[in-house]
C-alpha cells in the first residue's frame, strides 16, 4: 500500500480538523502530539480510499506546487462548495489551483473539463483549454461555452 505523507511546516493538527471539515469521507485513524503541545508528531487518516500520513516537521518544511492534491468534483456546485472552504484564508492560483491556509495545493477540477478535453476535435479543445488558462475557479457554464463556439 502506498500512503501520501504531509510534513507541515507547524498546525499539522490543525489542518487535519480543517480538512475534516470539509471532506465528511474524512476518517482520523490516529493522532499523537507531543505532550502539552499540539506540535503533531503524527497522523494518520483517509480521504475516500486514500490514505495520508501527518506529522509538523518545523521551518525547514515547506509545500510546494510541485505535489498537489487532486478534487474530482462532479459538478459546480461541488467545485464551489470545495473552491470556498479550501480557499478560506489561502490563495487562490490559476486554472482551478489554490494553496489553502496550510500552503498545501489543491486542483478543485470539474470532471466535464476532464470530458470537453478528450473531444477528437482539437479546434474545441483549444477553446476549452483556453477559456481555462483565464480562470481562477473554474466555472463549467464558461468551459461549456467556449466548446460550443
Amino acid at each position: 500500500m502506498i500512503s501520501t505523507f504531509l510534513t507541515f511546516e507547524k498546525n499539522g493538527k490543525e489542518a487535519i480538523e480543517f480538512y475534516a471539515s470539509i471532506f465528511n469521507d474524512l476518517k482520523i485513524n490516529s493522532i499523537m502530539t507531543a505532550p502539552d503541545s499540539e506540535y503533531l508528531v503524527f497522523a494518520s487518516f483517509t480521504i475516500g480510499s486514500a490514505n495520508y500520513m501527518a506529522m509538523d516537521g518545523g521551518e525547514y518544511f515547506k509545500f510546494s506546487d510541485a505535489v498537489s492534491l487532486y478534487v474530482d468534483c462532479k459538478d459546480q456546485a461541488e467545485v464551489d462548495y470545495y473552491w470556498s472552504k479550501l480557499g478560506k484564508d489561502g490563495k487562490p492560483g490559476q486554472c482551478g489551483w489554490l494553496k489553502d491556509k496550510y500552503g498545501l495545493s489543491w486542483q478543485i477540477i470539474p470532471k466535464t473539463l476532464g470530458t470537453l478535453m478528450s473531444n477528437p476535435d482539437q479546434i474545441k479543445v483549444a477553446r476549452v483549454r483556453n477559456a481555462m488558462l483565464k480562470m481562477n475557479k473554474i466555472i463549467v457554464r464558461d468551459l461549456e461555452e467556449a466548446y460550443k463556439g
